[in-house]
């Protein structure tokens, strides 16, 4: 008897650990998030901003082996209570041109849960809760629609969201 995996759901999360005098300057982020929002500008490149995607990108290529592209980058902020309608990373009419995978990133977050909504073949509308922590992390596949809940009632939460395309999938080689 043999068997085959056909399909695989898979999700990445954890801390951003980074060498000691390379850290993330949150607050710089949180900044950034915030100008991003209020002008409705483009996300401004920074230092703080290509270490956490430079982290992202070896780390995802040296522990699974797969290897990613930038597509897009925004950050949010979330009021206390607030509870997001089910966001998707991509473009169902255009899957060509979507991204493979989400990030988010916890850049100041406190009582903050992310729940994933996928199915597991015909086990319809399943869903998986994490809290989103900050200086953590995750990945999914961008055709999971997710909803973001900021359960705290003082702050705001800050996620920064980078979607990313599967250089596999692109027909790159290197």
């Amino acid at each position: 008897m043999k068997k085959q995996i056909l399909s695989e759901q898979a999700l990445y999360y954890g801390d951003v650990k980074m060498p000691a005098g390379f850290e993330i300057n949150r607050d710089k982020l949180s900044k950034h998030i915030l100008e991003f929002s209020l002008d409705n500008k483009s996300f401004k490149f920074s230092k703080d901003w290509d270490k956490l995607n430079t982290y992202i990108k070896e780390h995802i290529f040296l522990n699974y082996n797969i290897r990613i592209i930038n597509q897009t980058t925004f950050g949010n902020y979330y009021k206390s209570n607030e509870l997001t309608l089910p966001l998707l990373g991509c473009d169902l009419l255009d899957l060509k041109n979507s991204s493979d995978f989400t990030l988010l990133y916890g850049v100041d977050v406190n009582q903050c849960l992310v729940r994933i909504n996928y199915d597991n073949n015909r086990i319809k509308n399943q869903n998986w809760d994490i809290e989103l922590k900050n200086n953590m992390f995750i990945m999914f596949p961008s055709t999971n629609s997710y909803i973001i809940s900021n359960h705290q009632k003082e702050n705001l939460n800050f996620i920064l969201t980078i979607r990313y395309k599967d250089i596999i999938n692109e027909g790159f080689s290197i």
